[in-house]
């Protein structure tokens, strides 16, 4: 191997390692945008033309509009509280400025009406870099359960 073919291999293999970072940092972004109820964080991973599709019993939002509407007017209403915990991410390169990812997630929360719930779900991405910018195109959510724990409260700790 030449010289300058090794080179060119260690630059995409640099390049992808950094990909890599800025990829998950958009999922961090994603569950800590959402918990901390911070709307700009939370749109600052999508592009202008992306899907999040939730699932059932949540829909489909289709660009920043559609994103915005889910946050403010179904989301966000429905939730006192979330708390996400992502892992397992894998990344596939599909080429230079394109990749896809999956993640599992965990997450806490308590609604309105203080019912505690444990999600957990699975992230399938569609990860796309515009002049030199990764954000995710597309975001599908496989929803594995949804469920209430009775009993269960989410009270901070009391000095």
């Amino acid at each position: 191997m030449t010289t300058d073919a090794r080179l060119d291999e260690l630059l995409v293999r640099i390049d992808q390692l950094e990909s890599r970072h800025a990829m998950r940092d958009l999922v961090t972004d994603y569950c800590q945008g959402f918990d901390r109820v911070d709307f700009a964080r939370f749109m600052a991973i999508w592009w202008p033309d992306c899907t999040w599709n939730i699932g059932p019993p949540f829909g489909v939002y289709e660009g920043h509009a559609g994103i915005e509407n889910a946050l403010r007017e179904v989301l966000w209403p429905a939730w006192r509280e979330t708390h996400h915990l992502t892992s397992n991410l894998r990344v596939r390169f599909d080429g230079r400025d394109d990749a896809h990812g999956e993640c599992d997630v965990d997450c806490l929360g308590a609604t309105r009406d203080d019912v505690v719930q444990m999600v957990g779900a699975s992230y399938r991405d569609h990860f796309q870099r515009r002049d030199g910018v990764w954000k995710i195109l597309r975001r599908d959510v496989t929803i594995h359960f949804f469920n209430p724990i009775p009993g269960a409260q989410m009270t901070a700790p009391q000095p």
